[in-house]
């Protein structure tokens, strides 16, 4: 797929403003002023609420923007994370429905939502027991404005983007809305380049050299649909469609030099051509009914991913000048559905909440290697492998919330998830199963001493399953010595979250927490000789206290800051292999600013930066990283065209420079993302600007691990 995607949306945009009538004054409502104090930050019983509506980033910024500049969130576009502090992953909802997005389908989404369109952020550090208990992560809800208005919108949105290589992309969107019905249709171009240097130094008795320079090449035509529609004032119906066909491809050159003591015992260099088609696909169905005060909530969800891929490397030895040729060819099925109900009662004292979900997994895996012998390409049936894997989830929640007067608020609740797994590899005969249930307990005690003084307690107990590579046996090689594999025997582990949270005037927050995790898994790398293993295992209990503060304010009317810190230490108990452990510290902060250049609020420059301090975490020793990003954002044509001009990382401090230390190796890593980049972006509404998009995301957290 070549660069002219760029225009796709473009041509599509224009062909549907030519039949669309600016419906501007159509169905207005009057203005209502309310005297009082505009709040930037709130405290609720078990989430902190970011008020973007008061912010001034409330426009002309994308939704990136808005989330790096939200209490307690990190925001690394380039390597598709969004994480909450003192927390290993986020889940992103949209009006209380999970966003089924990940990485850099997440950032594109994120880019493409605008601030005018955002009405608050609640990040949910503690979830409540209605959610998966999935992962040691938290929530992020993006709360959309209600629409009063009827009628036609649309908008278009175009980016230029210079790293290494210059990237584009483009979504075009038209939204409609009356008494009964509610859609919306996006479409997203995307075309770019990214260049990655990755070097991975092991240094003990058998030691490597390698680095790898890669440009990795995406681009893709996706179309997203939304429709919603009113069965009568209290019941709805609806759906979401999404599919996304593209290219996901990489040219890497790396080079090896292995030794024995000191000794070289060889030295080879890599070339490989990495290719893959994909086609995602996705298909969320709800219904809704009001039942007077109270509610009924049903959905069904369906993801699948078709990913082929074809790996061509060349490997020659530097010494003999001999080379091998290999052909790796993958074709990987996933499939996930879902179906969930959820009743929420309320009554005049108490909230009761209770609901099911089902879910079931698959994934079946082939993949051939071959040897380039004799002018052909002869399978290698001790590196090709099939692999099936079918995964299936129970659950079932209560919780109930209440206000003791003015001052107390509680909340409990409690969640049963039971799992079967079965894993079979017909080439290698290997089997696992794997049978378990566990209960998952949350509760919240809530404060509030007076209008200046907040206080709350929150516990919750999670757990974290494999996702489906981590579990799959098969040897995904780069080169003929270094190959990483998945382990079917891999187990969930499981954790314990004590929190307590402070807030002072609506401004300061303080968040001091506890974490205690068992039977920890990641990946680990093991050299013997010249034979280079990546694999996952359990291998480690932890124990992390921290505390994180932030500070969020206005400043002559003109100058709004978030200032955050984190600060937190670890306890790393290895249970397995010889790991030397690293207990220590680690520390963040990072400073958001947002001026106003101009009375009319069309001219805002942004100055952000944040720093990363050396840290030790588990059995890694990371070096100090940082970023400076700046940029300004500019309106027009009474705000309905917006310029945006920035530049990320303008000093190349971000990247990971890091140690990891075993008894008899030390293995360093040097990596580098191409994060330094100028991105120019310009949007255009038209239509009733009043109409906003129906973003309705569903309940489908499952989506997240098919990565």
């Amino acid at each position: 797929m070549k660069k002219n995607i760029f225009f796709i949306s473009i041509l599509f945009c224009s062909a549907v403003t030519g039949q669309i009538k600016d419906t501007t004054n159509v169905n207005k409502i009057e203005a209502v002023t309310v005297n009082g104090k505009k709040v930037l930050v709130e405290r609720k019983v078990d989430r902190l609420v970011y008020n973007v509506q008061n912010s001034m980033l409330s426009q002309g910024s994308s939704g990136t923007e808005v989330l790096s500049s939200t209490p307690l969130l990190k925001m690394d576009e380039d390597k598709g994370l969004l994480s909450i502090a003192g927390k290993n992953g986020v889940s992103v909802m949209v009006n209380d429905r999970l966003l089924n997005l990940s990485g850099a389908e997440l950032m594109n989404y994120l880019r493409n939502l605008r601030s005018e369109n955002i009405l608050k952020i609640e990040v949910i550090t503690t979830p409540p027991s209605k959610y998966d208990a999935q992962g040691n992560s938290g929530i992020i809800n993006i709360v959309l404005k209600k629409n009063q208005n009827l009628g036609w919108s649309g908008y278009l949105n175009t980016n230029y983007t210079q790293k290494t290589y210059a990237g584009f992309s483009s979504v075009a969107g038209v939204n409609y809305q009356n008494e009964k019905i509610k859609a919306s249709v996006k479409v997203i171009g995307y075309d770019g380049d990214k260049r990655s240097v990755e070097k991975n130094n092991i240094i003990g008795q058998s030691s490597s050299i390698s680095k790898n320079d890669r440009r990795d090449m995406n681009d893709g035509l996706g179309l997203n649909a939304n429709l919603d529609y009113s069965l009568s004032k209290n019941s709805n119906i609806g759906l979401v469609y999404d599919i996304t066909k593209g290219h996901s491809n990489m040219d890497i050159n790396s080079t090896q030099n292995y030794f024995t003591n000191t000794t070289s015992t060889l030295q080879t260099d890599t070339d490989s051509k990495h290719r893959s088609t994909f086609t995602s696909q996705m298909l969320n169905l709800y219904f809704d009914q009001k039942l007077g005060e109270h509610k009924l909530s049903l959905g069904a969800n369906y993801y699948g991913n078709l990913p082929d891929t074809e790996v061509n490397f060349t490997t020659r030895n530097i010494i003999s000048n001999s080379t091998q040729v290999v052909r790796n060819l993958s074709s990987v099925n996933y499939k996930i559905y879902s179906g969930q109900a959820d009743l929420t009662l309320n009554f005049k004292k108490i909230q009761l909440e209770t609901g099911a979900k089902y879910s079931q997994f698959s994934n079946n895996s082939d993949i051939g290697y071959f040897n380039f012998t004799n002018e052909n390409y002869i399978i290698d049936p001790a590196k090709s492998n099939l692999f099936d894997y079918n995964e299936k989830n129970y659950a079932g929640y209560v919780s109930a919330s209440k206000d003791l007067g003015e001052k107390w608020s509680v909340k409990a609740g409690l969640r049963y998830e039971y799992s079967q797994t079965k894993g079979f590899s017909p080439t290698t005969q290997s089997k696992s199963e794997n049978n378990y249930g566990k209960f998952f307990p949350t509760a919240y005690i809530s404060y509030k001493a007076n209008g200046n003084n907040q206080f709350s307690i929150n516990y919750s107990r999670r757990i974290n399953r494999p996702y489906f590579r981590a579990l799959d046996p098969f040897r995904w090689y780069s080169n003929p010595n270094t190959y990483y594999t998945g382990n079917p025997s891999l187990q969930p582990s499981f954790n314990h979250n004590i929190e307590f949270n402070y807030i002072f005037k609506n401004k300061f927050s303080a968040n001091l927490y506890y974490q205690k995790t068992k039977n920890n898994f990641d990946q680990i790398s093991f050299l013997n000789g010249i034979d280079l293993t990546s694999t996952y295992e359990n291998y480690y209990n932890q124990d992390i206290y921290g505390i994180n503060f932030n500070y969020t304010d206005t400043f002559f009317k003109i100058w709004e800051s978030n200032i955050s810190t984190s600060f937190s230490y670890n306890e790393t108990q290895i249970t397995r292999f010889n790991l030397i452990p690293k207990n220590g510290q680690s520390f963040y902060f990072s400073l958001n600013n947002t001026f106003q250049l101009n009375k009319a609020k069309t001219f805002m420059l942004f100055v952000n930066y944040w720093n990363n301090l050396p840290s030790r975490d588990g059995y890694f020793f990371v070096r100090n990283t940082a970023s400076l990003d700046a940029g300004i954002k500019m309106s027009f044509a009474e705000k309905a065209l917006q310029v945006n001009l920035s530049v990320s990382d303008i000093f190349r401090q971000s990247g990971l420079r890091a140690e990891k230390y075993f008894t008899d190796n030390t293995q360093y890593f040097d990596n580098y993302w191409d994060a330094r980049r100028m991105t120019l972006s310009i949007t255009y509404n038209f239509g009733n600007q009043k109409v906003k998009s129906n973003n309705r995301a569903v309940n489908f957290e499952e989506k997240n691990r098919a990565q």
